[in-house]
């Protein structure tokens, strides 16, 4: 199994930038689908963006469309989220997951699709 780790939290003002990495290591080959979600202190895990190894192909949920970019670098394992024109609405742990079977696709994307995560990012956006 992969394992996976995000680094590129921090603190920023609203309507800054910052770029999240996710590095994985193992069986990098377990991984197909990569997907960055986040969650909110007392709010359920959301969603945010995801990206398929075989094809390239992405998804955004409608709440970061426009405003985050994933992408991903194959020779180094790691998969970034560019996050700019960030709101207070954006704060959270960011956590990316990985699953070998996922495809992303146009659908919402759930967490109980993705087998492996890292521990999380915290993400803080001020007003």
């Amino acid at each position: 199994q992969a394992q996976l780790k995000e680094t590129g939290g921090g603190l920023v003002q609203s309507g800054g930038s910052l770029r999240l990495s996710c590095a994985a290591s193992g069986s990098t080959l377990d991984v197909h689908a990569i997907g960055w979600f986040r969650q909110a202190p007392g709010k359920e895990r959301e969603g945010v963006s995801c990206i398929n190894r075989s094809d390239g192909s992405t998804y955004y949920a409608d709440s970061v469309k426009g405003r985050f970019t994933i992408s991903r670098d194959p020779v180094k394992n790691t998969v970034y989220l560019q996050m700019n024109s960030l709101k207070p609405e954006d704060t959270a742990v960011y956590y990316c997951a990985g699953d070998p079977d996922y495809y992303c696709s146009d659908y919402e994307l759930k967490a109980t699709d993705f087998g492996s995560w890292g521990q999380g990012t915290q993400v803080t956006v001020s007003s």
